[in-house]
């Protein structure tokens, strides 16, 4: 169990203020001889020789980054206009900075938004995406290469180079059909999150009005097919009956792509502790891959993300595209969200680790998908001070290994040995 104690949350905050203005002075610092690290809530993480020689020695795994849909709205797609070989200030990720952070493998997001549904474009779209991906793999052989099984992750790392894989985020993208399901997992997805912002008609996310009360029989039947064919399941965005109803469903262990601890944070996109403890039991298993996001991570800023929902859902609906873009950028000029440091992200891994189990633990970053981010979080450079940060807070070598990747390699591996199984028995 890690050692740290977490301060109360007036502690945090005022400590917070004053990592944030350490962190603007230098908050990429490394640390150049080994450090005799103590957890210091005043003072920005140092990284040590011991935690980069830890962290190398690591297959760090991060679930989930958005940049495919930037390289699409920045760029129509085009890697000419925008190559990610080079440093690019317009993102959060690129290359020289996945080789700093010490990536290892990367689930890529083929997100569109869940009102393509509405439009029955969210699977054509969904499948741009996928290729999209595939070209950025073709595009940089010398950097990445598709993963499609846990042991391809292995290889590919082994390699010298980052395991690409694709997962799918929300359901709306299969259009209420089986069939296309099947053919987003033959294009190489291997993960979908069952919802995303909207509630669809076979299940309720955590952001929308509940209408079924979880799952409904069809959404049943997609949890039993992604189980067949070896998808994860990511109940990531689900409402916390929808996340029960999934765990009741699957044969397979579940991630959370990218969510964060209910109870350090009282947001609708994190796990209650009824569900972490469900994860710390002997018939079930899976891993919480833990969101950077400052809305999902400090409690201060929970608020101001309500806030900042409700009012890009009302401009979205009343404005064109460019308009509520626009009036979303002067309403966050206007209403600055409180940032928070790496220590709040922490908190969070601390909270399921005592609830769930540091084996429950994985990584799952939201970069390019998310506007603002803890101070010594601010792009995909940013892993080792977690790394670092883990050590300070007492969880050992294997625990940190675990939680940077091997507790999601694990969860893989059994996805795959029950769709094997599933295939033994026809």
């Amino acid at each position: 169990m890690p050692k740290h104690k977490s301060p109360s949350p007036t502690t945090r905050l005022w400590t917070c203020v004053l990592v944030a203005a350490c962190c603007t002075l230098a908050p990429f610092a490394l640390a150049e001889d080994e450090q005799d690290s103590t957890l210091d809530y005043g003072k920005p993480i140092v990284v040590s020789e011991r935690a980069k020689k830890l962290h190398a020695e690591s297959l760090l795994i991060d679930g989930h980054n958005d940049m495919p849909w930037e390289i699409r709205d920045k760029a129509n797609g085009d890697f000419d206009r925008l190559d990610i070989s080079k440093w690019q200030s317009t993102l959060q990720t690129d290359i020289p900075r996945l080789r700093q952070g010490g990536v290892g493998g990367q689930f890529w997001s083929v997100w569109v938004p869940a009102d393509y549904a509405y439009r029955n474009i969210a699977r054509d779209e969904t499948i741009r995406q996928i290729e999209l991906v595939r070209a950025m793999i073709r595009r940089y052989p010398e950097a990445f290469e598709l993963a499609l099984t846990s042991e391809d992750i292995t290889r590919i790392h082994s390699e010298g180079k980052i395991a690409s894989l694709i997962g799918v985020e929300g359901g709306h993208c299969i259009e209420g059909s089986l069939t296309n399901l099947e053919h987003l997992y033959s294009l190489g997805a291997r993960y979908m999150t069952l919802t995303h912002s909207d509630t669809i008609p076979w299940a309720d996310s955590a952001t929308d009005d509940p209408k079924h009360g979880g799952l409904t029989d069809f959404g049943v039947q997609v949890i039993e097919r992604m189980n067949e064919i070896g998808m994860m399941v990511d109940i990531s965005h689900v409402s916390p009956e929808t996340m029960h109803d999934a765990l009741d469903a699957s044969k397979a262990p579940i991630i959370f792509s990218h969510s964060s601890a209910r109870s350090v944070a009282d947001s609708p996109r994190n796990v209650p502790d009824e569900v972490l403890k469900r994860l710390n039991t002997n018939d079930e298993d899976g891993v919480v891959m833990v969101n950077f996001f400052s809305g999902f991570l400090v409690p201060e800023a929970i608020e101001n993300y309500k806030e900042l929902f409700e009012f890009r859902k009302r401009v979205n609906a009343e404005m064109t595209e460019q308009e509520a873009k626009a009036a979303v950028r002067q309403w966050r000029k206007e209403n600055p969200m409180p940032r928070g440091t790496i220590h709040h992200l922490l908190d969070h891994i601390d909270h399921i680790a005592e609830v769930a189990g540091a084996e429950h633990i994985g990584i799952g970053s939201d970069y390019d998908g998310v506007s603002t981010l803890p101070a010594q979080l601010d792009d995909v450079t940013a892993y080792p001070y977690i790394t670092q940060g883990l050590i300070d807070r007492g969880y050992s070598d294997e625990e940190i290994r675990g939680i940077l990747g091997g507790n999601l390699l694990r969860v893989m591996r059994k996805a795959e040995q029950v769709a094997e199984q599933y295939k033994s028995e026809q």
